[in-house]
């Protein structure tokens, strides 16, 4: 019997930079690591490559001067309502910078005790004790710190009411903290907003033109066409960004589709074999301690080859070992659950044979198994390669 089930391996590959071949390059890399590490490739097998290095190699950057000039032709205002800006300096800090540089004024309404990512400002068992009511209570600045004090985050050491702040005083751009976890807050100071959320962005724009609001863009309407000669991203905009300098954000990349698609064919003339592919971002998951949700990305994969379409269709091994087969033992036991995998058909959606397996896209659980392999420091292996995702007990 076979011993080895799923292996995702981090592929080391060059530092890829602006105008690189990525195509062949990771084509390439691949070649060598199954030459090097003697693997067979199958045409199961998985080639990820995170988003990262496909926007750096496509030159998709945009400035703070590129930012504040989309903002200033998008609301011709002096002032701004931003809401629910996430709390990091890698994600969003320096796309604030570039809204700020747009205006004199900005409201800035902030989540509270976390934002959805679950960065939280202060520890949430706080609320008990000072009596707040987070689904209701909209506070200031000042009540806000006479609450909940300057509490620093505790893998960051910043406290980001403040760093935010001086971050538009720096652009000379006044901001004006609001807490509250009702989008419709900021309309008491503000018609003019730019929903800074992620995963609820499409609903807090409803909700804020439904009470009144006179513009309302999401952060994918911002930089979603190049300005003055930059890059963009045309469905997710500033989505997805990342810190490239104190001045660049780099934009989620733009057209993946057509790199998976080339990615796949030149795997497959190199290889023989037609592999899956796919552009990944930040995984989904939840960190137990840390409390972070992790998925800043608007989506975990961008682009996919089509053979990644779907949901996983499942027998959980446990239910069947407890109860069909709860009276067979060694080989006898293994023969049985070999046929009932051999033998299942169709949806196993709502049967209790597939109780408790995962319910989620296979993009996003791949996704989050390369985000996890690949890390976010110095590990140089931005391209992972996948092997026996699909393989069930009964492939031997």
């Amino acid at each position: 019997m076979r011993t080895v089930g799923v292996v995702s391996r981090g592929v080391r590959c060059p530092v890829f930079k602006e105008g690189d071949d990525l195509v062949s390059m990771v084509t390439k890399s691949i070649v060598e690591m199954g030459e090097e590490q003697k693997v067979t490739f199958h045409e199961n097998d998985i080639v990820a490559v995170t988003e990262a290095v496909v926007a750096r190699t496509q030159g998709n950057y945009a400035t703070i001067d590129d930012i504040a000039a989309d903002c200033r032709a998008k609301f011709g205002t002096d002032e701004i309502g931003i809401v629910f800006p996430i709390m990091s300096r890698n994600r969003i800090a320096i796309v604030l910078k570039g809204i700020a540089k747009a205006f004199k004024k900005a409201y800035i309404l902030m989540s509270y005790p976390s934002d959805e990512v679950g960065n939280h400002l202060f520890d949430e068992d706080k609320l008990d004790e000072m009596g707040v009511n987070p689904y209701s209570d909209i506070l200031d600045e000042k009540r806000y710190r006479e609450l909940f004090g300057y509490e620093k985050h505790p893998f960051t050491g910043v406290d980001y009411v403040e760093y935010y702040k001086e971050l538009f005083a720096e652009q000379d751009c006044e901001a004006v903290f609001i807490f509250a976890n009702d989008c419709r807050a900021i309309l008491d100071c503000t018609k003019n907003i730019i929903c800074c959320d992620i995963h609820t962005r499409e609903r807090s724009k409803r909700r804020l033109l439904a009470a009144g609001a006179e513009k309302v863009l999401t952060m994918a309407d911002i930089m979603n066409a190049p300005v003055n000669g930059s890059g963009c991203n045309e469905k997710y905009g500033l989505y997805g960004s990342n810190k490239a300098t104190e001045e660049k954000v780099k934009l989620f990349p733009n057209n993946p589709q057509v790199f998976v698609d080339s990615l796949q064919a030149s795997l497959e003339k190199a290889t023989g074999v037609k592999m899956h592919c796919m552009v990944y971002g930040d995984g989904a998951f939840k960190d137990p301690v840390g409390k972070i949700w992790e998925l800043a990305d608007p989506v975990v994969s961008p682009a996919y080859t089509a053979s990644l379409e779907g949901t996983p269709n499942e027998l959980k091994l446990k239910y069947l070992a407890d109860n069909d087969f709860k009276d067979l033992a060694g080989e006898e036991l293994k023969e049985a659950m070999i046929k009932a995998i051999s033998e299942k058909d169709g949806s196993l959606v709502g049967r209790m044979a597939s109780q408790g397996t995962t319910p989620r896209r296979l993009t996003d659980l791949i996704g989050s198994l390369c985000d996890l392999t690949s890390g976010s420091g110095d590990k140089g292996t931005p391209v992972i390669f996948i092997q026996g995702y699909f393989d069930s007990y009964a492939v031997q």
